[in-house]
């Protein structure tokens, strides 16, 4: 039998969540896949694989998992307190697991969505090509009690690795480029809008996430003849209150509320990892600027494999070993403060 985690406990709405299915958006269909994609590629990278394979999301909490065989687990995105047989484990970190042992995963630490990754990926079967829920759809269902997340093949490796990453998980500046409404708004409503302190509101979920300020909101020319038309995860929504909501991987395909502008997709992570009531800024930046930024983002995403490196320094591998104080604050044992040797000599006079 194949190893797996047998889920003793869950929080809500945790789902088995890979990079998504596109290619159904003229059918209706958004790609759905996971709120952080930045965090599968970390998972990915800490057990040798690939940033395709399916993970389990988990936003705000996590939940209890008893192993059913050897395996190996990594724990990326938002940082949530974790224990492994109820000693506490390294997060953005590769651990292996034995057979029995209890993994338990708590609450967001920071950030909203944490990924528990299995060596091999989670061998759900695939849905239009993917293994992506999609709960606005109906396609998949949350995880529940007595689920079993089987491995996927390929589970041999390394474990015990660590992988710095980027804190994105407290909110801050998101880079945005011009949609095709942005000229809707005029220039002085755009200049409030980048120059407006944002909160993540209550209302939140894999669809889009509210955005909340002071002050009066922000209306195009004309909003109400725009008509419906293809909307993609980014997009910078205006309700009819001019309250902005931003559009995450499980939106829908067409809309006709008017776009001020889309996240770039290197800063979406960011906004879906934005815990509520943290800050986010909005700032227009160029095409050119949003197309280097992306190449710049894929080829980091190229580099994580190399970043890894192990949780516990291996001695071999530190070349001036000899320079650290590995010990220090020894004293004498015995209470007349004598070494016992025949030198004479007392601790007394050693400095």
């Amino acid at each position: 039998m194949t190893p797996a985690l047998i889920v003793q406990s869950i929080g809500p709405a945790a789902t088995i969540q890979d990079q998504g299915r596109p290619g159904y958006r003229d059918q209706g269909l958004s790609p759905s896949g996971a709120a952080d994609l930045l965090a599968l590629a970390e998972g990915a990278a800490l057990l040798g694989q690939g940033a395709d394979l399916a993970a389990l999301e988990m936003p705000a909490t996590g939940g209890k998992f008893q192993a059913e065989g050897d395996l190996r687990i990594a724990l990326t995105g938002a940082p949530m307190m974790a224990t492994l047989e109820d000693r506490p484990i390294a997060w953005n970190a590769s651990h292996a697991v034995s057979a029995g042992q209890i993994l338990q995963i708590g609450g967001a630490k920071a950030g909203v969505y944490g990924y528990l990754h299995l060596a091999g990926g989670i061998d759900a079967a695939p849905v239009l090509g993917a293994r992506a829920a999609h709960l606005a759809a109906g396609l998949g269902k949350p995880v529940e009690r007595g689920a079993r997340l089987a491995a996927g093949a390929g589970a041999a490796g390394k474990s015990g690795l660590v992988l710095d990453v980027d804190d994105r998980f407290f909110g801050g500046e998101v880079r945005v480029v011009a949609s095709l409404q942005t000229a809707l708004f005029d220039d002085k409503t755009l200049a409030r809008f980048e120059a407006t302190a944002f909160k993540r509101g209550g209302r939140a979920n894999r669809m889009g996430v509210e955005m909340l300020s002071e002050g009066d909101g922000f209306s195009a020319s004309g909003q109400l003849d725009i008509l419906s038309e293809v909307i993609v995860p980014g997009d910078i929504q205006m309700t009819g209150s001019g309250q902005p909501y931003v559009l995450l991987p499980e939106s829908q395909t067409t809309g006709g509320y008017p776009r001020i502008g889309t996240v770039i997709p290197s800063d979406l992570p960011k906004v879906a990892q934005t815990p509520p009531g943290a800050e986010i800024r909005f700032r227009f930046v160029g095409m050119d600027t949003a197309l280097e930024i992306e190449s710049a983002r894929r080829a980091h995403l190229k580099t994580l494999p190399g970043k890894v490196r192990p949780l516990v320094r291996d001695v071999h591998d530190i070349p001036d070993l000899l320079a650290y104080r590995l010990v220090g604050g020894a004293v004498s044992a015995p209470d007349d403060q004598t070494w016992g040797y025949d030198t004479g000599f007392n601790t007394g006079d050693a400095t």
